[in-house]
């Protein structure tokens, strides 16, 4: 076993030197080839490009766009005070002749007299349900002429239209009462809200 590796090996190394002595020889007989340079020109292509005179474009601006159209001339809406949202509320002729001089501004004596009163909103419920009625109020009518402490003395139906009707009473505006040159507050002022449907 021994002999047949060493023979292997011994013709192994020849095959070798022998395949390297070939290849020199190749590489030897080439050399002059790869020496010798071929007769020619090199021609460099260089392209030159001229100038391009600058055009400027001058740019106008957009117009603008035209104006819309105004709309319309509407008419004005119209307000029925006696039927807005189908409360009645009494129409109280004020006159406001205040003469506003001293220091409290109130120079004569005077009972409290409403001067804003505001319709409260219908509640949509009772509104759905065809449901009328009117609720009863007494309140404060304080220095200034705001409305405190409203309570509800008297509602049919009752819940119905309670919160509704205090909450327009407390935007309520007087003005307040006068007793010697000053304003004092007026307790137990009673209000009736009436809450009916009109017909549209």
């Amino acid at each position: 076993m021994l002999k047949r590796y060493s023979a292997s090996i011994f013709v192994g190394a020849i095959v070798t030197v022998v395949l390297l002595f070939i290849m020199q020889a190749v590489i030897s007989t080439d050399e002059s080839g790869l020496n010798e340079a071929k007769g020619g020109r090199i021609l460099d292509f260089v392209r030159l490009q001229e100038d391009d005179e600058l055009i400027v474009k001058q740019r106008k601006p957009k117009p603008p766009p035209p104006p819309d159209e105004p709309p319309p001339n509407l008419p004005k809406p119209t307000f029925d005070a006696t039927t807005s949202q189908g409360v009645e509320i009494g129409v109280v002729q004020v006159d406001l002749n205040i003469d506003l001089q001293g220091t409290g501004g109130f120079s004569s004596d005077g009972e409290y007299l409403p001067i804003v009163k505001v319709a409260p909103m219908y509640p949509r419920r009772a509104a759905a349900r065809g449901i009328e009625g009117y609720v009863l109020l007494e309140f404060t009518v304080t220095k200034t002429g705001a409305v405190r402490d409203p309570k509800i003395l008297e509602a049919k139906p009752p819940g119905i239209f309670d919160r509704a009707a205090l909450n327009a009473s407390l935007k309520f505006k007087y003005k307040p009462k006068v007793v010697n040159g000053e304003p004092i507050e007026v307790s137990g002022v009673r209000n009736r809200i009436t809450f009916e449907l009109t017909d549209a």
